[in-house]
């Protein structure tokens, strides 16, 4: 699309170039050469919301929809001609329905998002790809100014390297989607632009394929986006993301990343290590400086200071607290304006860090954590109004509204208030609910694990015990935590358990 906006995991829906999933065939394909272990294509997390069953829609409707659709495109400049040729044989395609409904990429936590994307196999594959195409890229580079590595690692996100373009009619695919419901004026809007694309002359409609969500070529680029974006670097007269030759698309994403605010040279952001009594709510929507970021104790992750001089930094906890913490600048904006969710931007740019040779990052997941259904998800907001902290809505959408709410959750019941949607903070929802709006006492019993370790660390930080808050539980945290014991008069051993994190809660809460 032509305007970043918020994603799901950055506030509302979609936008860039790109969106969609590949067709069947392919897939089936992929998995048959090894190329497509869990290959696909990154979505903004705000397209998960479903549709009824797809039983609900008929090819008869489907037919009086392109009748009644016929108008409405010729009167925004389409010729009859253009929209008979493209509407041939065109049918209500049940795969896109099914596709539109299920979406299962959207149930994976970030970091296996990002496992195969930034994995061996695709830097492999990406030094290669990069190599052949070197003298292209450099020249790429040159014109739009934004880094070969770059322009590579979304040619990998998006196709991988061009191995998996979409078997889908783009035609029929948008034309579905414009009458199904779900997203119907995404469909209408990209049909309009598709139409306008073959009326144009540079792709006949049978060669005008790509994702079931109408996304087209090597980089994935949407009808809309195709039309404000796409270039013909080449010179052969045709704007041509299609065919087997990426030179016209690899062009077109590094024009798009240079229109969307792509500097060359300056980095997409820095891994950080923020301090132990770090007030999360208070900076989770703030844009710093990173002096300023500095002045409030956050450090590169080697615990070197932050580079000076970068304006416009925002704090971004990909996984909550308990993950890996970032200070994004305006290149990742850039990366979100191609493709509008944190999964796709840092699995970019984690690759492209590859492809230019740079060792990987150590990278903590909460790996025990679990991601929401969308049922689930609902449920979260629709508690969360409950006990009066209001989401902005049910929707599945974790949006800035239910990450405000969830804030306002985790601090009234002293919890580290990043906002982060989790599977366990729905079993504390649950809990809070089960005991009729009481304050929350976290009650699940059990060994403690390493995030249930470093809150510990925290709490007892917080209550005035020297401990490190590293996840660790050795000697330094056992003594502290027998001392907490003795000090209230708690028949507990002294080791990391789930019952000591209860017990903290309720010390803590009562200060």
């Amino acid at each position: 699309m032509t305007k970043a906006a918020r994603g799901a995991d950055r506030g509302s829906a979609e936008s860039g170039p790109r969106s969609g999933r590949l067709g069947a065939p392919a897939r089936r394909a992929l998995h048959v050469k090894g190329l497509l272990p869990k290959l696909g294509l990154g979505l903004s997390l705000s397209l998960a919301a479903c549709l009824g069953p797809a039983t609900a829609q008929t090819q008869a409707g489907f037919e009086r929809f392109v009748r009644d659709f016929r108008p409405i495109a010729l009167a925004q400049g389409v010729r009859p001609d253009v929209f008979d040729t493209a509407f041939a044989g065109v049918r209500l395609n049940r795969e896109v329905v099914k596709l539109d409904q299920r979406q299962p990429e959207f149930a994976l936590p970030i970091w296996k998002y990002l496992e195969p994307r930034v994995s061996d196999r695709y830097i492999a594959k990406g030094v290669e790809s990069a190599g052949v195409k070197a003298e292209t890229l450099a020249a790429i580079e040159q014109a739009y100014g934004v880094e070969k590595e770059v322009v590579t690692a979304i040619w990998g996100v998006e196709s991988f390297y061009g191995a998996v373009r979409g078997d889908f009619r783009i035609i029929e695919a948008l034309a579905t989607l414009a009458y199904e419901g779900r997203r119907r004026d995404f469909g209408k809007q990209q049909l309009i632009a598709a139409l306008k694309v073959l009326q144009n002359g540079d792709i006949e409609p049978a060669s005008m394929l790509g994702s079931w969500a109408g996304a087209m070529g090597h980089t994935q680029f949407i009808p809309t986006s195709y039309r404000e974006r796409a270039v013909d670097f080449n010179g052969d007269g045709k704007r041509d993301i299609w065919s087997d030759d990426p030179t016209d698309a690899l062009a077109s994403t590094a024009n798009y990343l240079a229109v969307a605010g792509w500097r060359k040279g300056r980095p997409w952001g820095f891994q950080v290590r923020v301090p132990t009594e770090f007030n999360y709510g208070r900076f989770a929507e703030a844009t710093l400086s990173t002096n300023q970021w500095s002045a409030e104790g956050l450090l590169l992750n080697t615990g070197a200071p932050l580079p000076a001089g970068y304006d416009k930094a925002e704090l971004l906890l990909p996984a909550g607290a308990r993950g890996p913490a970032f200070l994004v600048l305006d290149n990742y904006r850039a990366l979100l304006a191609y493709n509008n969710a944190n999964a796709y931007a840092l699995a970019v740019a984690l690759l492209s860090e590859r492809l230019g040779g740079r060792e990987p990052r150590a990278l903590s997941w909460p790996v025990d954590d679990r991601p929401l259904s969308r049922d689930e998800r609902k449920e979260l907001q629709a508690s969360l109004a409950k006990l009066g902290f209001d989401a902005g809505g049910v929707d599945g959408i974790i949006g800035s509204g239910t990450k405000r709410a969830i804030r306002g959750f985790q601090s009234a019941n002293s919890m580290i208030a990043d906002g982060y949607a989790s599977g366990r903070l729905l079993d504390d929802l649950r809990r809070a609910l089960a005991a009729k709006n009481e304050p929350l006492i976290r009650v699940a019993a059990g060994p403690a694990n390493i995030g249930d370790i470093r809150e510990i660390q925290a709490f007892l930080r917080s209550l005035g015990y020297r401990v490190r808050v590293d996840g660790v539980s050795g000697p330094q945290t056992e003594r502290a935590i027998a001392a907490f014991l003795r000090s209230r008069n708690i028949s507990l051993s002294p080791k990391a358990s789930r019952e000591v994190l209860q017990e903290l809660r309720k010390a803590v809460r009562a200060e």
